[in-house]
């Protein structure tokens, strides 16, 4: 599973759907996985708008990437899929290049392959198993 797709998710019992605490659901037990990805600048920038970056932050935080910013980056500094010279004069740093790099390794690259995904308002764990999370719930949770 993605570490992206954490961004996207929320519990499925029904008593948790207008409860803050349900989102995002915090990884428990997560075994990681990475894997070597082209990268991709116009998908950041077309990903970046959509995610809830506090979410997003949280997450990496408990899987162990604690070096992301506390603003979001703006789509426009995803620029470096253009040659050099015009990287250089848009005005995108090397800092800027690391991020966008280091981004595109947590969304893209990073995967969860076995783990849990905990609700944080009634507890609720999702397995995760060989990448894909189960988000069935039991007959009696899910009335």
């Amino acid at each position: 599973m993605k570490i992206l797709t954490a961004n996207f998710v929320t519990c499925a019992v029904k008593t948790c759907k207008s409860s803050p605490g349900s989102y995002p659901l915090h990884f428990k037990d997560a075994e990681l996985e990475q894997s070597d990805i082209e990268f991709n600048p116009s998908f950041l920038q077309n990903i970046l708008p959509r995610l809830d970056w506090e979410a997003f932050r949280m997450t990496a935080a408990e899987l162990g990437f604690t070096t992301l910013p506390v603003e979001k980056p703006t789509p426009a500094i995803v620029s470096l899929g253009n040659p050099p010279s015009s990287a250089a004069t848009s005005g995108v740093t090397a800092a800027d290049e690391g991020l966008m790099r280091d981004l595109h390794t947590l969304l893209l690259e990073t995967e969860v392959r076995e783990g849990k995904m905990v609700c944080g308002n009634c507890g609720h764990e999702y397995k995760i198993k060989e990448g894909i999370a189960n988000f069935l719930l039991p007959s009696h949770l899910g009335e």
